[in-house]
């Protein structure tokens, strides 16, 4: 048995010896061309296995910096030690397949490393600044698309602009050091987060933002920065010890992070930007005029049952997806669900197969190697719940149509936010809006009306419009009663 603590660690000096788990032998050391803000397992398992392919593919200077912006030193000391190496880990029914991943060159951690931050974004050789920060870093006023002037890191970015905090504060700045520049070259801003046309909406963040310090910046982002939107797809749990495990094993060296995901992964662009970018089309990326419908359908499709997924079975006590979805039951409601549904909301290209699309989602959700946690996919719900559930309703209500089951992922969030499964099993909460959510769940004493009423004023999740509507009205509060009566399993079965 190889410990990996006795393991000397991967650097780049042991790539030679490790030919097999590379993606290709030839390499010759990138110049940094893009920061990427959010330097999380996602991007590493996506965007810059993406980003080292098309280097492979075509060429170009496209190394990547990494910036953990929560003062994660310890993750940047991590993978600064390693030389910005990495592993991969693609766990299918199979098997694992350990990739070793050179595209990372450098990692900084916020607010600690701030003057070499920008120092970076001020070199003209960076020409993308992409970022997987979640919805909650994109500090959005949800009502009005804004940025949100109550927020408190706003605030301080405000007055203070060039010591930033946030997401806006730090784009804003770097955008103010290239106006400045005489050479005036921005870079592009690509947003790969799961947000509904999230380019659009990091621009309005942004520039609204800028508007607040100064309008002629905010003309000339507005004018002259662009913001391709993006649909990104690829399971990629947090990393546990099995993976240390696994790829001390694969390549006899340490790794202190490596990155566990599936095999399946999917990436559509909009293909706008000025200043180049990775030959990403090459490797299987879609660069497309307009990524919406795909968006939507992910969105919908992916992220609306993987959320129903999720807080079904945060009640019912199914603790990863695989488990949830071999309970037959859950499987006909999440089947159900998006042929009945969802996906009669979706207007898709010709060539894209919506029951092909279906099938491979259920596919992956069985994955038995994976062992994606349903607490994780339950987290950020009253950022989650309106463009993953609530949209695809009000298309529903819109097209006369009935919505049971996505109604009822609506009230298992509701129930979920007691912080206790049905039989009794306590967790915790990860939300923004986490303590507020909570108070006004438990206050309810278990009583379905009141859960409801209480939770629907909160108009960060809830649109009024949605909530007057009185057929959305009552199908919540039966699905309410169905899992407090039934229980999450109970209601399942219930809708077969």
């Amino acid at each position: 048995m190889i410990s990996a603590a006795t393991l000397p660690r991967l650097v780049r000096q042991a790539l030679p010896t490790l030919q097999t788990h590379l993606l290709s032998p030839l390499w010759q050391e990138p110049r940094i061309g893009i920061v990427h803000l959010g330097i999380g397992n996602f991007h590493r398992a996506h965007q810059a296995l993406y980003t080292e392919e098309a280097m492979l593919a075509a060429g170009g200077d496209w190394g990547i910096c990494g910036v953990t912006l929560q003062g994660d030193v310890g993750k940047r000391d991590a993978l600064m030690e390693q030389q910005g190496l990495y592993s991969v880990v693609e766990r299918g029914p199979h098997g694992a397949k350990v990739t070793v991943v050179r595209a990372l060159r450098e990692v900084l951690a916020m607010p600690h490393d701030q003057a070499a931050l920008f120092a970076r974004l001020a070199d003209p050789a960076v020409r993308i600044v992409s970022l997987t920060v979640t919805e909650k870093g994109y500090c959005r006023d949800p009502r009005t698309g804004e940025v949100a002037l109550d927020n408190p890191a706003v605030a301080h970015d405000l007055a203070s602009p060039f010591e930033p905090r946030t997401v806006p504060g730090i784009l804003v700045a770097a955008l103010r050091q290239r106006h400045d520049d005489a050479r005036g070259q921005p870079f592009t801003v690509l947003s790969c987060d799961n947000l509904s046309h999230n380019g659009a909406a990091l621009r309005q963040v942004v520039c609204s933002f800028a508007r607040q310090l100064d309008p002629a910046l905010a003309d000339w982002i507005a004018a002259h920065v662009a913001f391709p939107s993006t649909m990104v797809d690829r399971i990629v749990p947090a990393t546990t010890h099995a993976e240390s495990v696994t790829v001390a094993h694969a390549i006899v060296y340490q790794d202190a992070a490596p990155v566990p995901c599936e095999p399946f992964r999917q990436w559509v662009i909009e293909d706008r930007f000025p200043a180049g970018r990775p030959a990403w089309d090459a490797v299987g990326a879609q660069l497309v005029d307009d990524v919406t419908p795909f968006e939507l359908a992910k969105l919908r499709m992916l992220n609306g049952t993987h959320s129903t997924l999720a807080y079904l079975s945060m009640l019912g006590g199914f603790e990863t997806i695989d488990a949830a979805i071999s309970y037959p039951p859950m499987r006909n409601l999440i089947h159900a669900m998006m042929t009945e549904e969802i996906a009669p909301t979706l207007t898709m290209p010709a060539s894209f197969d919506l029951s092909a699309y279906r099938d491979a989602l259920l596919e992956r959700y069985a994955n038995p190697a994976l062992k994606h946690r349903c607490s994780q996919i339950a987290m950020d719900g009253s950022q989650k719940i309106p463009p993953r559930l609530l949209d695809t309703i009000a298309a529903r209500i819109d097209a006369g149509q009935s919505f049971t089951r996505l109604v009822l992922a609506v009230a298992a969030w509701m129930m979920f936010l007691r912080g206790h499964a049905d039989d009794g099993t306590r967790y915790e909460i990860s939300d923004p809006l986490a303590s507020r959510l909570h108070a006004l769940a438990v206050s309810a004493h278990d009583d379905p009306q009141a859960l409801m009423d209480a939770l629907l004023s909160v108009r960060e999740v809830f649109p009024a419009d949605l909530t007057a509507f009185p057929e959305f009205r009552e199908a919540l509060l039966r699905a309410l009663r169905l899992l407090r009566e039934e229980g999450a399993r109970g209601a399942i079965a219930a809708l077969q």
